[in-house]
């Protein structure tokens, strides 16, 4: 449902726009505001999950999203509706880290462990393209506004299924929460963001671009001090002295956030150049959510064999190949032309995502499942606003005043720069050997 939600409001970019008065770039708060509140509190969202019960904490996490979906779906300008993805973040960063938690603890062993986070990374797919089409269909037939409203009777199915299927998990009670490290967080990565954005509205160069790259550059000194002296810190800093692990983190929020980038911006191109509806622009990226789907059933078998470095190099350059097919588009290409780098895209996305997760979560104690959910889902989300925030700046640099395309181009190439940086880290820093992670052949064949 988290999942489902992010896409909804994709595909609906342009009618909010329309609707609500969005500046292009500050159009780009509306999925950033989520990302920002979900990446900042995450880890904040393991913890409490650790400590209180994972099923409980989802619970209550599921309730303040569904409150912001309400609170957004009703919203009359711009402020109420960032407020409300705000809101839709806090709970969505107080649910998530349970559900992954829950996947790898309830596992009998690690094969399916592995299949488990293998259906989970299919699962995701499928929700991002359940969300565009969806959203598609809510905004062509009702409004944009009810891909917001939905989440409420959605999500309460989702919790009553819950509470009656899952049993609670043990508590791990901390001795403090690092509630000043969760505000750092959360002011760090939003400070980043705003400084890409104002960058790209305002110039690099200016006086505001530079003190918002300052005060950022504080906050996230501020958050490693705060860090390294916590008695309970929020980063659970044993966790990163896995080389392996660093990388595979740092690889997948690059990824995350070249590929948050081709949907805000390939969303856009098909309803503003080609001139597809909102339902015809979400049903366009099944072709990218059935190739996700088919290939992440093989790769934790192509893990164990070939160990994770390999998947994650392959992955990085078939994403760079999508961006920079994607670049050279004009007003008169075809969907063909977008469809096919979108299963090249596809491909890239599948090996990495699935592989990024077996390594980030590869050998975790139980009491730290948490933490360590919270620590890959932080950096996909944060990963995924500053790769868009940066991606509009570049795009903003090019743009003409009531023109799509110009600066199309610089926004694909700074995806495809995302992931060549992605792929390097992979190689630097993910190990040749294979996984340890105990996948049966026959297993994948029925993932």
């Amino acid at each position: 449902m988290l999942q489902l939600d992010a896409q909804v409001m994709t595909v609906a970019l342009p009618a909010v726009q329309a609707e609500l008065g969005f500046t292009p770039a500050s159009l780009s708060w509306v999925p950033n505001a989520y990302a920002l509140a979900f990446g900042g509190l995450i880890l904040l969202g393991g913890k409490l999950g650790d400590a209180f019960g994972r099923v409980r904490v989802f619970t209550i996490g599921t309730s303040v999203f569904m409150l912001g979906s309400l609170i957004g779906g009703l919203a009359i300008d711009p402020v109420m509706l960032i407020a409300a993805r705000v809101l839709q973040g806090i709970g969505a960063a107080v649910a998530a880290p349970s559900v992954l938690a829950l996947i790898a603890t309830m596992a009998k062993d690690e094969a399916a462990r592995a299949k488990g986070l293998a259906w989970f990374t299919a699962t995701s797919a499928i929700g991002s393209s359940v969300g565009l089409i969806l959203g598609g269909l809510l905004t062509d037939l009702l409004s944009w506004r009810w891909g917001l409203l939905i989440n409420v009777p959605v999500g309460i199915v989702v919790i009553a299924t819950v509470v009656k299927l899952v049993l609670e998990t043990d508590r791990h009670r901390a001795r403090a929460f690092d509630v000043l490290g969760a505000i750092l967080a959360s002011s760090a990565s939003a400070g980043l963001v705003w400084a890409f954005i104002n960058a790209g509205e305002n110039g690099w160069a200016t006086t505001s671009t530079i003190l918002f790259f300052a005060l950022a550059a504080i906050l996230i000194a501020a958050l490693v001090i705060v860090e390294r002296r916590s008695a309970n810190p929020l980063v659970a800093i044993h966790l990163l002295k896995n080389t392996p692990r660093v990388g595979a983190l740092i690889n997948m929020g690059l990824i995350v956030g070249a590929n948050a980038a081709m949907l805000f911006f390939i969303v856009q191109f098909l309803q503003r150049v080609l001139e597809f509806g909102p339902l015809l622009a979400g049903l366009a990226f099944i072709p990218l959510t059935a190739t996700v789907f088919v290939v992440t059933r093989w790769v934790p078998g192509l893990v164990v064999r070939f160990g994770a470095r390999i998947p994650l190099v392959v992955g990085g350059v078939l994403v760079a190949a999508s961006f920079l097919l994607w670049s050279p588009l004009t007003e008169d290409a075809s969907y063909v032309a977008v469809v096919i780098p979108l299963i090249v895209h596809a491909l890239g996305v599948a090996l990495i995502f699935t592989a990024g997760t077996l390594t980030a979560l590869d050998a975790v104690p139980e009491a730290d499942t948490g933490s360590a959910s919270g620590m890959l889902q932080m950096v996909q989300q944060v990963g995924g606003s500053v790769g868009i925030a940066v991606a509009v700046s570049v795009y903003a640099t090019g743009a003409i005043e009531g023109q799509y395309l110009p600066g199309f181009a610089g926004a694909m190439l700074t995806g495809a720069g995302l992931a060549v940086a992605a792929t390097l880290v992979a190689i630097f820093t993910v190990t040749k050997t294979k996984s340890r992670i105990a996948v049966r052949p026959q297993v994948n064949a029925h993932v």
